[in-house]
């Protein structure tokens, strides 16, 4: 049993749910089916499918009734039977805490601890270990766990110390007090020294007060002196590191104990020495490092023998540059004595991990130092070796198919050193450009690797290419004088690589196995496109792409086309969407892939004025060719395609995958563009349409002089309101997106500023008093974000060509809508780069919802008494997926809108007097937090007499950082309230055609 402590593994119960199961009760009702099998192996499958129903239906009800039904058979099944509720109760550790009756189930379960089998009392205490965390202070337990520490059976005694782990770490009482039965046990003779060494990590979980920590460590640096085996030492040293870092009064005491072990003989002893020091080196205990212990660590380096251990020992320099103290600190004094180790590990060519961790300790140190001003003259030398060594390591590990590892970390802290310094960057890029595009046979795996750092460096240096002269000039000098001139361009080292990259693509495509590198040939066709986004793709570029249709599968050319609509190359995208969309079969599929294709012919029109079939057949080798249609012509053409291209989507859109972000987003995309028509419109009518004889009469009886210049100002005022309903919009599309990547929500952050803008310039024109102009809160941390922001930054410059007028004689010439038409110019022909959303789903928040009480029928009414309230109460259920190991964003909070309004007023007579108007819209709203992705809510109503009442109930999310997401379910009912019987109602009025007359008898 010793082997079964902490284990959570929950792999082997995914299969047997029927996942099109939608109905919790029936899945109950089956698994309880299985329990009451006569068949023992019925019986334990029925068992080990419970932890995949609580993920999928984690409604306490349930939960509660299934581990009291899982109680009942683990005291009166076998062994067998509670070794799978033990496993059971270690994979549902997060529904644990829904329990509703969990002293039920403690005292039921706890009758086989009288048992006379050693092995079912095991079992018993090894499962109240797992549910520790909702018992942690239950006396009883604690005393049967003391108990079974001084029985007779090993098996029992090594569940009662992994219990005794469990409640130590949840119970600061139930450790206070077991800490001297547990130094008992350590010191006695009787007890046999494999039971020790599990007792030793018992002690690590005695924190929880300062004087059972000393104690606690007292004992432990007793123990070292009596028991100085290998094994013992290894259990000691180990556990006062998890103590000390956990106290942190305790570290500069442990640091040198493990100093003096450092000197030890034996191999294991020094090995767990160093990974103690890299366990103290973590962010939380190594601000407590006193100065003397990193000297007296670095002094120690020769005490390392073997290349693990300088591994080991490398990688607690690491963790010590990445914290700014210590690093600051080993730049100050240690620099020599760092260098020198560091070049000699670097020199030991037969062992390139460790040479590679050395590179990686030196750039840690270069790019600190590179980073903090004045502090560049102290990392020369070091800056140097790495200059001296970099490429040499790169080539030795990127030809060996075992140093996949080691040449990922020469590659990762190449970017780090590059992001501080652009030379370096730029000779890195020339490095692994020409060890990449060599004749050398280098493993697949390595070959994508160098394909993704290029892939890193070209971002890199693509931020760097639009960055902001105003906000993040980081080539500028500060001693500059200011002058009116621009700022020389900025340029992308990778375009002079761009031949050796893609002669290295024809490479592979022309190779008979490249199915095999597929991977790479994806990234190196987003490295092309990446580097050459904002540009017009030479010929040769393109014959590449066209050379991909025949050799590659279907799958990878719309990966290629997606990255190519990404960065804005839209006459690629839609060749190979065009291509693709003619071979696949599901009609989703293609109906998706034909809006895609329209989506990339439209923009197409926009950024050359061409027809994307003219394209095709009349490609300019090197130059965009002048543009045939006019402006006008270009924007009412692309709209149309818009306006397919949503209805293709339609087509390709299905319940499971309904493309509500694609759907709205073109929606916008097609409303901004007939905005900008409009605007195109207003500047035509300007010569057609003069002002009338009596716009001066009519501008003065208006206060408004603007009015005097006729049809054109209210035409403009006409288009900011336009424009200002594609911001809202915008900001409507931002707010549900909760799910969305960071560049998307960039994205419709820029595209919202960019409609602001727009309408600001406008405003400045047709209003003699403008409003402020908006903010731009984000500048982009992505290339194709940043590109976007960068054709913003040209607007707010085109804007200072407006004529500079005084606010009481402003005019509307043809000047003010010349500017209007170049920056309807400057937005349709930056390229659009589709975020990413558009085509990946990374992450999926749901919440699903249970409303009560509920209509009998979809068409029904719920009743409810006259003079009462309504009751409603509101359970849900927070369903997470994401294909990151980090999610975007989390829930922290869910508020509940509950709206009531009155939809059907009850009959009068006659002989009532009309009342006032009476607000009968009731809103109330709730804040409550998901515990273990459940939450619940309830709703006291007040509804006024007679009626029909339509409520309706809307779920925002709030994130970790409070912002309130517009996402979530939406559920309405109708609710009926009935009339008292005890009132007499008035009669009726008559419906006939006699009413208001005197009634003859």
């Amino acid at each position: 049993m010793a082997h079964l402590t902490g284990t959570r593994v929950s792999t082997f119960n995914e299969s047997f749910l029927n996942e099109n199961e939608h109905d919790s009760n029936a899945v109950l009702m089956e698994l309880d089916k299985g329990l009451r099998s006569t068949k023992q192996g019925i019986q334990c499958e029925a068992v080990v499918r419970f932890p995949r129903l609580f993920e999928k239906y984690p409604f306490p009800i349930l939960i509660n009734s299934s581990f009291i039904k899982l109680a009942d058979y683990f005291v009166s099944g076998s062994n067998l039977l509670r070794f799978w509720v033990l496993r059971v109760c270690q994979q549902s550790e997060n529904h644990l805490d829904k329990i509703l009756n969990i002293d039920s189930f403690v005292r039921c379960i706890f009758v086989v601890m009288h048992s006379n089998d050693p092995v079912a009392r095991a079992l018993l205490l090894r499962t109240l270990g797992a549910v520790s965390r909702v018992i942690p202070e239950k006396q009883q337990v604690h005393h049967a766990i003391r108990r079974a520490l001084d029985s007779h059976d090993t098996v029992e005694v090594e569940a009662a110390i992994y219990a005794s782990s469990c409640f130590a770490a949840q119970s600061s009482s139930f450790a206070i007090s077991m800490c001297a039965k547990i130094s008992d046990m350590i010191e006695s003779l009787q007890v046999p020294v494999p039971m020790k060494l599990l007792l030793i990590p018992v002690l690590r979980h005695m924190h929880h007060e300062a004087t059972t920590a000393s104690l606690v460590s007292r004992l432990c640096m007793d123990l070292l002196p009596k028991y100085p085996a290998q094994s013992f030492v290894v259990a000691i040293i180990d556990t006062l590191t998890q103590l000390s870092s956990r106290t942190l009064v305790g570290v500069p005491g442990q640091l040198d104990v493990l100093l003096d072990f450092m000197q030890d003989l034996r191999t294991p002893v020094r090995i767990q020495v160093l990974r103690s020091f890299n366990e103290l080196a973590g962010r939380q205990s190594v601000h407590a490092w006193p100065k003397p212990a990193i000297k007296a660590l670095i002094d120690r380096f020769e005490l390392c023998t073997n290349s693990k251990e300088q591994f080991l020992f490398l990688s607690i320099l690491l963790k010590l540059s990445e914290c700014p103290l210590t690093c600051q600190q080993l730049l100050r004094e240690h620099r020599v004595a760092l260098l020198r180790l560091c070049i000699q590990c670097i020199s030991k060519l037969d062992d390139y991990t460790t040479a590679t961790q050395a590179m990686a300790v030196l750039s840690v140190l270069v790019a600190f130092g590179l980073k903090k001003k004045g502090s560049g003259e102290q990392v020369d030398d070091i800056l140097h070796m790495v200059n001296l060594h970099m490429e040499g390591l790169l080539l030795c590990t990127a030809k060996r198919a075992e140093c996949t590892r080691d040449l990922r970390r020469v590659l990762t802290y190449g970017i780090r050193i590059t992001k501080a310094n652009a030379e370096f960057g730029t000779s890195f890029i020339g490095i692994v450009t020409s060890t990449l595009g060599d004749r050398g046979a280098y493993p697949p795996a390595n070959a994508e690797l160098m394909c993704e750092a290029l892939a890193g460096l070209c971002e890199h240096f693509q931020l760097r290419k639009y960055a902001f002269s105003t906000a993040e000039d980081l080539t500028g000098d500060d001693n500059a004088m200011d002058t009116d001139e621009l700022p020389p361009p900025k340029v992308n080292p990778m375009l002079a690589r761009l031949p050796l990259i893609l002669h290295k693509l024809n490479t592979i495509i022309d190779q008979e196995n490249c199915e095999q590198q597929l991977r790479s040939v994806e990234i190196l066709s987003s490295l092309v496109l990446q580097t050459t986004m904002g540009c017009y793709l030479p010929q040769k570029v393109v014959q590449c792409f066209e050379k991909c249709l025949g050799r590659l599968n279907c799958w990878t050319l719309y990966r290629i086309a997606r990255t190519a609509s990404r960065y804005g190359h839209h006459y690629v995208a839609a060749h190979i969407y065009t291509k693709v969309s003619q071979i696949v079969i599901s009609d989703h599929m293609h109906y998706f892939l034909v809006a895609l294709s329209q989506i990339s012919q439209a923009e197409c029109i926009l950024n050359y004025g061409l027809e994307y079939a003219y394209m095709r057949d009349n490609y300019a080798p090197k130059v965009a060719p002048e543009p045939l249609m006019p402006l006008m012509k270009r924007l009412e053409t692309a709209s149309n395609l818009y306006q397919q291209a949503l209805a293709s989507l339609r087509a390709g859109s299905s319940p499971q995958h309904p493309c509500t972000f694609q759907l709205e987003y073109l929606k916008i995309r097609a409303q901004f563009l007939q905005t900008l028509h409009l605007a195109v419109t207003v500047k035509n009518a300007q010569v057609i349409v003069p002002p009338p004889a009596i716009a001066g009469s009519l501008a003065q009886n208006s206060r408004d002089y603007l009015q005097k210049f006729g049809h054109v100002t209210n035409q403009l005022r006409k288009l900011v309101k336009a424009l200002k309903a594609c911001e809202e919009t915008y900001a409507r599309l931002y707010k549900s997106s909760f799910d969305a990547d960071h560049v998307t929500l960039e994205f419709l952050e820029v595209a919202e500023f960019q409609c602001a803008l727009f309408a600001h310039i406008i405003e400045s024109i047709c209003y003699a008093t403008p409003p402020e102009p908006p903010v731009f809160l984000t500048t982009g941390d992505h290339p194709e974000t940043r590109y976007f922001a960068a054709s913003c930054q040209r607007m707010e410059q085109m804007q200072k060509n407006l004529p500079q007028e005084p606010a009481n004689a402003k005019t509307i010439s043809n000047r003010h809508l010349d500017v209007i038409i170049a920056q309807i110019e400057i937005i349709t022909k930056t390229p659009l780069c589709l975020p990413r959303y558009f085509f990946q789903i990374l992450q999926s928040t749901q919440i699903k919802l249970s409303v009560s009480p509920q209509p009998r029928s979809a068409t029904e009414p719920v009743n409810v008494q006259s003079g009462s309230n309504l009751v409603i109460k509101v359970e849900g259920v927070l369903q997470h997926f994401s294909k990151q190991k980090k999610h975007f964003r989390r829930v922290e909070s869910v508020q509940l809108s509950l709206t009531s309004q009155l939809i059907t007023p009850p009959p009068r007579s006659s002989q009532e007097l009309p009342k006032q108007a009476a607000n009968d819209t009731v809103t109330l709203n709730q804040i409550v937090k998901p515990q273990r992705d459940f939450l619940s809510g309830s709703f006291l109503l007040p509804i006024s007499n007679g009626g029909h009442f339509q409520v309706t109930l809307e779920t925002f999310v709030v994130d970790e950082n409070g912002i309130t997401w517009c996402t979530g379910p939406k559920s309405s009912m109708v609710v009926r309230v009935l009339e008292d019987p005890s009132k007499q109602g008035a009669p009726a009025p008559s419906t006939s055609q006699a009413v208001g007359q005197t009634r003859r008898f």
